[in-house]
């Protein structure tokens, strides 16, 4: 069974910098899909940051320029790195990793780290 686990959220002042990280474990055959999401109170989850199988990246146009979405696969980690931080970037954020296990596919979800932006 793959097992995703975060680590790096906490609170931070405007401006400041936090590096989120990923580390998936369990039998990974293949890696597919890593995407970064966050949830903020009263809100839905949304996307983030994406990075695919050929390591293109995507972000969202609210976080471009500012997050970078980066992976290692030797040691199956997904980190995202954010940089002048605002308030409104307070959420929980979860890692999503899709990929193969085997002979079945997975789709998995961290358990989300929170990250609070506030002098």
């Amino acid at each position: 069974q793959v097992q995703l686990v975060e680590s790096g959220g906490g609170l931070v002042q405007p401006g400041g910098s936090l590096r989120l990280s990923c580390l998936a474990s369990g039998r990974i055959s293949s890696i597919t899909f890593t995407g970064w999401y966050r949830q903020a109170p009263g809100k839905q989850r949304e996307l983030v940051a994406v990075i695919d199988s050929t390591g293109t990246t995507v972000t969202v146009d609210s976080v471009k320029g500012r997050f970078t979405i980066s992976r290692a696969d030797a040691n199956k980690m997904v980190y995202l790195q954010m940089n002048s931080l605002k308030p409104e970037d307070t959420a929980v954020y979860y890692c999503n990793i899709r990929g193969i296990s085997g002979f079945d596919s997975f789709n998995q979800w961290g358990q989300g780290t929170q990250v609070t932006v506030s002098s």
